[in-house]
């Protein structure tokens, strides 16, 4: 699934998934900029409610970015299905204040029958500089 078809699946899912009084509310900002054929493109404006204690932007809400996102693009691949998380590794690289712009890219490696591979960065929109690499690992399989 590509293109307008793929941007349209991604944006019906983050608005499903968002409206809820769940965690998952704390990703109403993400905007779904492009996506299809295993990858997925987002943005967001880092807002307060993003910080650290530091005033930067929050690892936590860092990797719960790279979560969703990666789900996001697997979730464009032909037949796919969600999965569970079985590992996921975010190198936290540049800091991000309040106000910034990002980028987010994942894109899915490999979706073989039990797991997934996913990739991500998060960078800055104004340089493109790096924010965060991660990797994801999901179980995809039945049971």
């Amino acid at each position: 699934m590509s293109g307008k078809k793929g941007l349209d699946l991604l944006r019906t899912i983050a608005t499903v998934m968002t409206k809820t009084n769940g965690y998952d509310r704390c990703l109403q900002q993400l905007v779904m900029v492009s996506g299809g054929d295993g990858k997925c493109m987002a943005e967001f404006k880092v807002q307060e409610e993003h910080l650290n204690r530091a005033g930067g932007l929050h690892g936590g809400f860092t990797a719960t970015i790279v979560d969703v996102v990666t789900t996001y693009a697997l979730m464009t691949k032909e037949n796919a299905v969600p999965g569970v998380s079985v590992d996921i590794h975010v190198s936290y690289l540049k800091g991000a204040r309040q106000g910034d712009e990002v980028i987010i890219d994942a894109s899915t490696v490999r979706a073989g029958r039990n797991l997934a591979f996913l990739e991500c960065e998060l960078r800055h929109k104004k340089d493109n500089s790096v924010i965060a690499k991660a990797s994801h690992t999901k179980y995809v399989g039945s049971n």
